[in-house]
């Protein structure tokens, strides 16, 4: 005699229902899920505007930029002669040419509220460009309203309009760019960044490396020539006339911090932070993890040794065949070339000597991506973004807040070398790489 079928299972309770639903979107993984990058935006551009319309405007940099493009107009051409109100002219000639356009139109600076709202469309392009460059690497939804949710970030745009919103906007397009390939457009977004704000020369080794191992050795060389005669062609007016004065200003790298701006360090005291010891102890722990990500995990797709890279390349030779650079320009991929260069962001703010509010700008959209890519649970991922928000939002800093600040930066290192351990190693060949080969 047959035994009896059992019952039939009753459907999962509606909480059940909804809570699988919700965790499918979340992670990418239903048709809904493509909704929640262009709802997001839609939200931000309505904050924006809001906080454009209802939050007061704070002068901090502004007039400074308009006095200092005043001179310039006048027909100044020493930098160190150009001055504001906040002090000299320390910004690449690309800032002198944006902030001049700004000046023309906004009648001289005098229309604070026309330049909030050109920051508001700066800031909209660049949520735009950053989701692209999230999309490419195929990060999952639920990292995406990190992107929107920073009451720093959007005050850096428009309440503050500081210039670290171009650089970071280049920073970005040259990401997205070098993503899709695009070797030469990559390089010179970074390069005109590099023109805005010298802040971007903390992912010059990264862009390096992707170069090297994306495009080869001939074309890095050739885009590194490039960005080089760009740097020199935008700067020509100033070089023409006091070219020292103009690398000196633009390029301060001894400049002096001020301990009372400080973000990150104010939890040492001020002795220390003004100490030159403190200095050199920062500069050399910068080199030394930043020598570890590159042997340890940048140059991963190489498959060679360091001194098998060196030595080739002091002779100016390429240390790769043609067949292995075809092997390791494929496993240069989107989301390889986003953590290289985002880690090396995070590496170099970890250890700058002095971080302003402003720098938050290089920051607010990285960390998401980064906390992902480091493998940890959610929701540790949105508390440690929530820690450093907290942290960047208390002014002036105190020691509780600017220990957190570097906290979350050094846990954010730690926890991505220890993980995105896909992001770095070769592929492993297939049979039809093998067969491509033979």
């Amino acid at each position: 005699m047959a035994s009896p079928s059992p019952p039939p299972q009753p459907p999962p309770a509606l909480p059940l229902r909804l809570t699988r639903l919700a965790l499918s979107i979340a992670n990418g993984q239903h048709a809904l899920s493509a909704l929640i990058p262009p709802l997001l935006f839609l939200f931000d551009a309505v904050l924006c505007a809001l906080i454009i319309r209802k939050v007061p405007y704070t002068e901090i940099d502004w007039e400074a930029y308009m006095a200092q493009v005043g001179q310039f107009l006048s027909g100044e051409r020493d930098y160190t002669r150009i001055r504001g109100g906040t002090g000299p002219l320390v910004y690449p000639a690309a800032h002198v040419y944006i902030y001049t356009g700004l000046y023309h139109m906004t009648g001289g600076g005098a229309d604070i509220r026309l330049a909030q709202w050109v920051f508001a469309g700066v800031y909209m392009l660049a949520l735009a460009v950053v989701m692209g460059c999230y999309r490419k690497a195929k990060v999952p939804p639920y990292v995406f309203p990190m992107l929107v949710l920073s009451k720093r970030l959007h005050s850096i745009f428009m309440l503050r309009c500081f210039n670290d919103c171009f650089a970071a906007l280049f920073l970005w397009l040259a990401i997205f760019f070098l993503q899709r390939r695009a070797w030469r457009a990559g390089a010179l977004m970074y390069t005109l960044g590099l023109g805005v704000k010298m802040s971007l020369l903390l992912v010059l080794p990264a862009v390096g490396v992707v170069l090297l191992l994306g495009a080869g050795f001939a074309t890095s060389l050739e885009l590194a020539a490039m960005m080089g005669l760009v740097q020199v062609l935008i700067a020509v007016p100033f070089l023409a006339n006091n070219p020292w004065g103009y690398l000196g200003r633009a390029f301060e790298l001894s400049r002096q911090f001020f301990f009372k701006w400080t973000v990150n360090w104010r939890f040492v005291g001020e002795d220390a932070f003004l100490s030159k010891g403190f200095a050199l102890g920062l500069l050399g722990m910068h080199a030394a993890v930043l020598a570890l990500f590159i042997t340890t995990r940048w140059l991963k797709p190489a498959r060679k040794s360091l001194s098998q890279l060196v030595v080739p390349l002091l002779f100016g030779k390429s240390p790769f065949t043609a067949q292995e650079q075809r092997a390791i320009s494929r496993d240069v991929t989107p989301r390889f070339i986003m953590t290289a260069i985002l880690s090396a962001n995070v590496v170099g703010l970890l250890f700058a000597r002095s971080l302003h509010y402003q720098f938050y700008a290089y920051l607010a959209w990285s960390t998401p991506f980064l906390l992902w890519r480091s493998g940890v649970h959610p929701i540790l991922q949105y508390a440690l973004w929530a820690a450093q928000e907290w942290a960047w939002n208390v002014y002036p800093s105190t020691s509780l807040s600017s220990g957190v600040v570097v906290g979350v930066l050094a846990t954010t290192v730690v926890l991505l070398w220890r993980g995105a351990r896909e992001d770095w190693e070769p592929r492993v060949a297939t049979s039809k790489d093998e067969a491509a080969k033979r």
